[in-house]
């Protein structure tokens, strides 16, 4: 049975509190088997026979917004997808080892050209951004609290949802999914 990773947006901030015991129930009350959390941040590893991703994201964020009662949009990727994120190399070694945050943010489908225009004016002296499949990688040279870019003035510019994580979190689930 294929596995998969559901990053999930909205747990654990804004007041949205789940444990990852619940989010585990939740998962396996869905019918999939195998479910484990990676950190406290939404990351769900599980086993599923659906093979279409699209379906299957739609449904989970309907589920656990009936259980939880708020929307939690939902990304799905593969562990060989998660790996090709790990190693991606979207800016500079220098400039990452010298960086504030290194982030990745998920997204449902690649940004349009538009989309990915609206995203570049977002570049600051402090902030850089590079695109790359479904995928927004974000390089801050201070700490992610003294940036001015936050994922909902980016989601309201770009007119689409998404969820970041940090590249050394997205590194350790590779490794763990690679064992």
């Amino acid at each position: 049975m294929p596995r998969l990773i559901a990053f999930l947006r909205a747990i654990n901030v804004g007041g949205h509190t789940v444990t990852m015991e619940a989010l585990r129930s939740h998962f396996s009350a869905m019918g999939f088997k195998a479910v484990e959390t990676f950190i406290a941040s939404g990351n769900v590893i599980f086993e599923t026979a659906s093979k279409d991703l699209g379906v299957l994201e739609k449904n989970i964020e309907k589920q656990l917004h009936q259980a939880l009662g708020f929307e939690v949009k939902t990304f799905l990727r593969t562990p060989e997808e998660v790996a090709a994120i790990a190693k991606y190399q979207a800016f500079k070694k220098a400039a990452v080892e010298s960086a504030g945050a290194y982030c990745v943010g998920f997204l449902s489908a690649p940004l349009s050209q538009e989309q990915e225009k609206t995203l570049m004016e977002l570049k600051t002296d402090v902030d850089d951004f590079h695109v790359h499949g479904r995928e927004i990688y974000w390089l801050c040279k201070v700490k992610q609290s003294d940036s001015k870019f936050s994922n909902a003035r980016m989601e309201k510019k770009i007119k689409t949802a998404a969820t970041f994580r940090g590249v050394n979190t997205i590194s350790r689930l590779a490794a763990k999914l690679g064992e």
